[in-house]
This record gives C-alpha cells, sequence and structure tokens, in this order.
C-alpha cells in the first residue's frame, strides 16, 4: 500500500507499552497524532 504526503493514514492498532491493543482511529478527534517511520533504524543496514 502507498501513501502520499498530506493522505489520511489507514486505521490499524499495535501494542502499547503495557502490552494493550491502540488504534490510530482512537485518537481521532480528541489529539493530533504524528506518524514518523524510521527505514533502516536500528537494523545495521
Amino acid at each position: 500500500m502507498a501513501a502520499n504526503v498530506g493522505q489520511m493514514a489507514p486505521d490499524f492498532s499495535l501494542p502499547d507499552q503495557a502490552g494493550e491493543q491502540v488504534s490510530l482511529s482512537q485518537f481521532s478527534g480528541e489529539k493530533t497524532a504524528v506518524l514518523s517511520f524510521h527505514v533502516f533504524d536500528f537494523t545495521g543496514g
């Protein structure tokens, strides 16, 4: 799936620090969420 700058991100879920599932849609209308992708960080490549 390709994304363009300024395009809305699709909803997804990931575990938080406590292992609880958190979805992007939980923040909709309440808080600003910033998605930051760091390709190859922490991989040694």
